[in-house]
């Protein structure tokens, strides 16, 4: 494909994740590796990458390096993060995902000034009491536990209502982390925090990422500038 810089420096940062030298193909496909250290997946699992018309793959070992490389190469790379398409080749244990993968280049970026934001510590007892609020599976979704930039919140009253931030990955990236308290949702509040987070993260020269399953959260990233560039898949095979 043409060269597309954002999708560069996408790519970028998922080959230092492989933790060993591996490449996006550049005539389209999928490259598998074996990497005991990859950040694509948990320890132990396969990890899938696709962005633009090629994709990575990493597993854990050579006991399944062969098969899942015969299986993947024989599937267009849009399939490559479909798990029901996976599992009519591949024994499946468990898998996570598929999340969407979009990344902002500056000039796309669409600010929103919708709510006043604060800024507060990442550890601050807001936070806290926001994540305590919400089902456990959104607060692990969000992924505002482990940011390592200030926090950026709304509040209603004497607490925080919507909260964003980030953590910075390899390769200069600010992964952004955003979350809303259920009865809150649909009133722009995410974009609003989330706005200020990807401002913070591009004013030091960060490349902001955007994953996430919910339609709702891809929402928010589209509304904010952000392309969607590819999905990452995570899968344990059974026996």
């Amino acid at each position: 494909m043409a060269h597309d810089p954002l999708l560069a420096r996408a790519r970028e940062l998922w080959l230092e994740m492989a933790g060993v030298p591996m490449a996006f193909p550049a005539d389209g496909g999928v490259d598998v590796a074996i990497s005991a250290r990859s950040l694509l997946c948990p320890p132990g699992w396969v990890g899938i990458v696709a962005l633009g018309d090629a994709a990575i793959v990493t597993v854990p070992s050579d006991s399944w390096a062969g098969i899942v490389r015969k299986v993947l190469h024989g599937l267009p790379v849009e399939l490559l993060t479909d798990p029901d398409r996976l599992r009519a080749v591949l024994p499946m244990a468990e898998v996570l995902g598929p999340a969407g993968l979009a990344y902002l280049a500056e000039c796309d970026f669409q600010p929103a000034g919708l709510d006043s934001v604060d800024v507060v510590r990442g550890e601050h007892p807001d936070l806290a009491t926001l994540l305590a609020s919400v089902p456990a599976n959104d607060a692990d979704e969000c992924g505002l536990v482990d940011i390592t930039s200030q926090a950026f919140v709304v509040r209603r009253g004497d607490h925080a209502v919507a909260a964003a931030g980030y953590r910075r990955w390899p390769g200069l990236v600010a992964h952004i982390c955003v979350l809303t308290e259920p009865n809150q949702r649909g009133r722009g509040l995410a974009r609003a925090v989330a706005s200020v987070a990807v401002a913070d993260a591009l004013a030091n020269h960060l490349l902001p990422q955007w994953r996430a399953r919910p339609d709702p959260s891809r929402r928010v990233a589209r509304a904010l500038g952000f392309r969607q560039l590819g999905a990452q898949l995570s899968i344990r095979i059974g026996t």
